[in-house]
């Protein structure tokens, strides 16, 4: 912290997680381990399970228990300062009613949903209001009511935004912990782009059906994202945008190492294996949920851009089309994880 001053000012500061599913409940618990007095909202159903307290873990070993937990009034709500937006970008366009409740004239909204622009659909539905971003690099899982666990590296990430409205650079020094490592940017735009390119691994997860980790393990997955990647690397080329480092290999690296042989990967990318053995997507969930997925903001994006700018993207194409027929597969009652993907997937890097 710069002063006693600024620890006041954030103490007095009003915060509500809107959300409170794995990402959403995490925060929450971590700001609260960090002192940012938090309030939460989100479906009875998921408070309903915080009632016993937050527990945090995460794959370095750390431990936090956090007991005394508030929930946003209903019935009665009060305005804040700053609402950190964590529901899935699906749910953007049905938010705005009872997001209004919850904001005065100078609230701050912090957008932490997956992919690029997606922050614009909140501002086009809040004009006058600051519309920030934050970026949430790694996987959360959650085994057992109350139970969050960060299974993947990554610093949590804030935009730099006019210290007058909200000083971001104080509240990330206060936040920043070993649970949940806390930085800022002034591109938050190039940041979003050099995620997704991470993110481009969760149809492949979410299509094969196993956790992240036996994913990377599979070579023929492996070349599938890799060659994903190498289509948003030429959209973000092609847009002079240059991707920070989000991981600990260069972005422009990332696909080459994905394709090396199991032995030499297993080798020379065993901090990229370093995450938890039961993590998953969280288009995994959404599509074993029978729920509609994230993948228009994602993979969808990046072939919107690729066709905009006269590029081929026939890898994330192929994944969006995979990603609609498991959706539509959902709807009918019928189980698509029957469906051979990894065979699929041989098939098509053949015709590649």
């Amino acid at each position: 912290m710069n002063s006693s001053t600024d620890k006041k000012s954030l103490i007095a500061t009003k915060h509500l997680i809107f959300g409170v599913g794995l990402i959403g409940a995490y925060l929450a618990g971590a700001f609260l381990n960090s002192g940012v007095h938090s309030h939460l909202y989100g479906r009875p159903s998921a408070l309903k399970k915080l009632n016993k307290g937050i527990t945090l873990t995460d794959f370095n070993h750390n431990h936090s228990l956090i007991e005394e937990i508030s929930f946003a009034d209903d019935q009665d709500p009060v305005a804040y300062d700053v609402v950190w937006l964590t529901v899935k970008c699906t749910a953007l366009s049905s938010i705005k009613k009872d997001l209004a409740r919850f904001l005065h004239a100078n609230s701050l909204i912090v957008c932490c949903q997956n992919g690029v622009e997606s922050h614009l659909e909140v501002q086009s539905q809040f004009p006058n209001h600051l519309v920030a971003r934050a970026m949430v690099p790694f996987n959360v899982v959650s085994d057992k009511d109350g139970h969050f666990h960060r299974g993947s590296e990554g610093s949590f990430v804030i935009e730099n935004i006019d210290k007058d409205k909200f000083d971001v650079s104080a509240f990330a020094n206060t936040v920043n912990s070993e649970l949940l490592p806390t930085a800022i940017t002034n591109d938050m735009t190039a940041l979003q782009w050099a995620k997704l390119q991470l993110n481009l691994g969760n149809a492949v997860n979410a299509l094969a059906n196993v956790p992240v980790k036996s994913m990377l393990q599979n070579r023929v997955y492996r070349l599938i994202i890799a060659y994903a990647m190498h289509e948003l690397l030429d959209v973000t080329e092609a847009k002079s945008i240059t991707l920070p480092k989000v991981a600990n290999i260069a972005n422009s690296k990332i696909p080459w190492v994905l394709k090396l042989p199991n032995w030499l990967f297993s080798l020379l990318a065993q901090q990229m294996l370093k995450i938890d053995p039961k993590v998953r997507t969280s288009m995994w969930w959404d599509l074993q949920a029978s729920k509609p997925t994230e993948v228009d903001y994602l993979h969808q994006k990046v072939v919107e851009q690729a066709e905009q700018l006269g590029l081929k993207c026939e890898v994330n194409k192929w994944l969006v089309s995979k990603i609609k027929e498991y959706e539509r597969l959902n709807t009918q009652g019928i189980n698509p994880f029957d469906n051979d993907f990894e065979q699929e997937a041989k098939v098509f890097l053949r015709k590649m």
